[in-house]
C-alpha cells in the first residue's frame, strides 16, 4: 500500500513538473513571438543613402540610420526594397511601417503622412550635361526636359520651374539620360551628385547651380502612427546627442550632413 501511494505521488510530481515546463516554454515562445519588427521601405539603388555593395549587402547612410533607430527602440528591422515610386506605393498599401530613403519634408506630404525629427539636410542641385551651356540657373529649366522620379519632391520642383518631366526610376537613370543628351537636366541633392562623381569621375555631367535653401530629410510614417513616431523621434535625438549620426555622415560623405 505504501509503495502504491509513493508511486502515485511520484507520478503527480512528474506531472506537475511537466506542466510547469510546458508553461515555461509557452512563455518563452510568447516572448519570442512578441518581438516587434520595423518594416523599413527603401530603394536599395540610391547610393550612398540606400544601395547594395559589391557583396550584395544592403548598406548606406539611410540604411544604417534605420538600423540604429530600430536598435534604440528594441525592434528587429526588415527592409522592403523597391524603386522610389513602387516603394511609396508599397508604403501606402501598408507593406512597410516607415520609409528611410531621403524623403524630404514638404507641406504636401505632411497632409498625408507623419514625419520624424530630420536626420539629414541637403541642398537642391541643377545637373546638366558637361557640354550644355544653355542652362545656367534654375529658371532656365522652363520648357526643358528634366529626368526625375515622378513622385519625388525634385520632380515637383522641376515641374514648378516649368520643365517637362521624363520619368526615371532613380538618380543613376536620370544622369544617364542627361549624359546621353536624352534629357536636358535633372534636379537632385548635391550630396548624391558628388558621391556619384566619386564613383564615376568621367561621367559627362556637371552642377551649374546649387540652391541656398536647405531640404530637411526625415523618416516618413503612416498618419495614424503617432506612437511609433514618438519612439523614433526619441531615438533620433539620442543618436544626434551621442554622435552616431555625425559618425555615419562622415563614414559615407566625409562631412556631417545630419544637421
Amino acid at each position: 500500500m505504501k509503495k502504491s501511494m509513493i508511486a502515485i505521488a511520484s507520478l503527480l510530481v512528474v506531472g506537475v513538473l511537466f506542466l510547469a515546463g510546458c508553461q515555461s516554454n509557452d512563455k518563452a515562445d510568447d516572448s519570442a513571438s512578441s518581438e516587434k519588427t520595423l518594416r523599413v521601405g527603401t530603394e536599395g539603388t540610391y547610393s550612398p543613402f540606400s544601395f547594395r555593395d559589391d557583396n550584395d549587402k544592403l548598406t548606406g547612410y539611410d540604411v544604417d540610420v534605420a538600423k540604429a533607430v530600430a536598435k534604440k527602440i528594441d525592434y528587429k528591422v526588415e527592409f522592403v526594397e523597391a524603386p522610389w515610386d513602387s516603394m511609396l506605393a508599397a508604403f501606402d498599401a501598408n507593406k512597410s511601417d516607415v520609409v528611410f530613403n531621403q524623403v524630404a519634408i514638404t507641406d504636401e506630404r505632411k497632409e498625408k503622412y507623419l514625419f520624424s525629427t530630420p536626420y539629414s539636410v541637403s541642398h537642391p542641385a541643377l545637373i546638366v550635361n558637361k557640354d550644355n551651356n544653355e542652362i545656367k540657373d534654375f529658371a532656365d529649366l522652363k520648357g526643358k526636359t528634366s529626368a526625375q522620379s515622378l513622385t519625388s519632391n525634385y520632380a515637383q520642383m522641376a515641374e514648378d520651374l516649368g520643365a517637362k518631366i521624363s520619368s526615371v526610376d532613380g538618380f543613376s537613370k536620370a544622369v544617364e539620360l542627361v549624359g546621353n543628351n536624352r534629357a536636358d537636366a535633372t534636379l537632385n541633392d548635391d550630396v548624391t551628385y558628388y558621391d556619384y562623381l566619386n564613383q564615376k569621375p568621367d561621367a559627362p555631367i556637371k552642377i551649374v547651380k546649387t540652391s541656398d535653401e536647405s531640404t530637411e530629410v526625415a523618416a516618413m510614417f503612416h498618419k495614424d502612427d503617432e506612437a511609433l513616431v514618438k519612439k523614433v523621434d526619441k531615438a533620433i535625438k539620442e543618436l544626434q546627442d551621442d554622435g552616431t549620426l555625425t559618425k555615419l555622415s562622415e563614414k559615407y560623405f566625409k562631412r556631417d550632413i545630419s544637421k
